[in-house]
């Protein structure tokens, strides 16, 4: 990448003999970088420190080629490079790290200015961080996002957004049953779709039109010049050509691999870089045993039972008659009606067997992204384990939901429960369930171990 002061600007921060003489201005680089910090947007900081390799020994070598001068003033020239290299207009959208469409699809992933009061991202909900769910969660009595003043953004939990680049378009199978889509409901078809649709979501990033998305996009000059060198000059010049090239460039970074990186206990036992334990072993073999369980009759994408890449999901919809959540239904001071799932969706009819279906989601990274269900409704990741299991055992402490001490509560939306899906294996001992625990927490991605408790 070419620079504006001539030259490869990413050679300067090589680990060769020509560059490591500028070591001696190494620790003045850290309030040159502050500065530039200071002068610089944000983003455009951001943009800074992932161009460079080194941002503070690409400093330091500016500063050992500058005439020469006392400390302060080749520091405050070298910050000034900084500044004015990362605010001038730029001819080539790799100049600025928009070299893709995922590169650009990042950057709006990221931006705050795309939200009405300028204070939502996609990572409001979807948080890097949190393996892409809700930032704020799980805190104490929290089921759904909370918007920047502390209220629920509506009525469902944060799915993670991971592995969503797998979907299927919605629609119906051979044998007539609904599949795929994005959203807990499938409403959007497609990953494109999806990546619109909270922009103009009133509870969400809120923007009116697609005009005005389209309008805060006009107002940095780099995303023009990344627009029309990937999508074609004047792609911004309409509203329609403007959303829906955004669209894609969101979809582009969500099918990335830092979405779906393969790289859990799980994957490298595959791979055969590591063992399970006894427990973990038992709980993957029960999984994938359908006289055992039936885990694998939704959570199971590829036909043979230990291939690689396994989404956990097979994307259908399902009422399993989770219970409502009173807690957060009440949180508004007014009642709520049920949540009915499949039944609202435009793209399907209002047919009465379609009412509480939700779609299945991906198993991967489940140990870290609780509170569960589509309200959000269990706290623990075995609490939902039981509660699947309380089909099947007769057993009467098997009838009470831990979390609440009381009878597991009746079905939001009843009459289309998935019974035969529900009811068709026995039921696990106490040891079964911890084993499922264990297995599923192999699912977590290595970026996430460290939020496992």
């Amino acid at each position: 990448m070419t620079s504006h002061l001539g030259g490869n600007a990413a050679a300067c921060c090589n680990h060769d003999p020509k560059v490591e003489a500028a070591s001696q201005y190494e620790p003045l680089s850290t309030v040159c970088i502050d500065l530039a910090k200071a002068a610089l947007q944000p983003r455009r900081f951001r943009q800074l420190t992932n161009w460079l390799e080194r941002p503070k020994l690409f400093c330091a070598t500016i500063m050992k080629k500058l005439a020469p001068g006392s400390s302060i003033e080749r520091l405050l020239m070298a910050a000034g490079v900084l500044t004015v290299l990362f605010t001038n207009p730029v001819a080539d959208a790799e100049d600025f790290g928009f070299a893709t469409v995922e590169t650009l699809g990042e950057a709006l992933f990221f931006d705050s200015n795309l939200s009405a009061n300028r204070t939502l991202s996609c990572t409001w909900c979807h948080a890097p961080s949190r393996a892409f769910i809700d930032q704020l969660q799980p805190a104490e009595g929290q089921a759904v996002p909370l918007d920047p003043d502390g209220k629920p953004i509506g009525v469902r939990n944060s799915p993670t957004a991971m592995y969503a680049g797998f979907a299927p378009k919605f629609g119906k199978t051979p044998d007539g049953n609904w599949v795929g889509g994005l959203f807990m409901d499938g409403r959007a078809a497609t990953l494109e779709e999806q990546a619109g649709g909270p922009l103009l979501n009133p509870q969400e990033m809120a923007m009116p039109s697609k005009a005005a998305v389209v309008d805060r996009l006009k107002e940095n000059r780099d995303y023009v010049g990344a627009f029309d060198k990937l999508y074609g000059k004047g792609t911004l010049d309409t509203p329609d050509s403007g959303f829906e090239a955004l669209t894609k460039a969101i979809a582009a970074y969500e099918r990335t691999p830092t979405f779906a990186p393969f790289d859990s206990r799980y994957d490298r036992f595959l791979r055969g870089e590591v063992t399970l334990s006894e427990q973990e072993e038992h709980g993957r073999s029960l999984f994938f045993t359908s006289q055992s369980t039936h885990c694998s009759q939704c959570h199971m994408l590829r036909k043979i039972s230990g291939e690689a890449k396994e989404i956990f999901t097979n994307f259908s919809f399902h009422n399993i008659g989770v219970p409502p959540n009173k807690q957060l239904r009440a949180s508004d001071g007014s009642p709520s009606p049920p949540d009915i799932g499949l039944q609202a969706n435009d793209r399907t009819p209002k047919d009465a067997e379609l009412k509480g279906k939700f779609k299945t989601p991906t198993l991967r990274n489940v140990a870290v992204t609780a509170p569960y269900m589509h309200n959000g409704v269990f706290k623990k990741l075995r609490t939902a384990i039981l509660f699947h299991n309380k089909y099947n055992s007769k057993q009467p402490e098997q009838q009470i939901n831990p979390e609440t001490g009381q009878v597991w509560d009746t079905p939001e939306a009843e009459g289309t429960l998935s019974l035969k899906e529900l009811k068709s294996r026995p039921a696990l001992a106490d040891h079964e369930i911890d084993a499922l625990v264990a297995f599923l927490i192999t699912l977590t991605d290595r970026r996430y171990g460290p939020l496992l408790k």
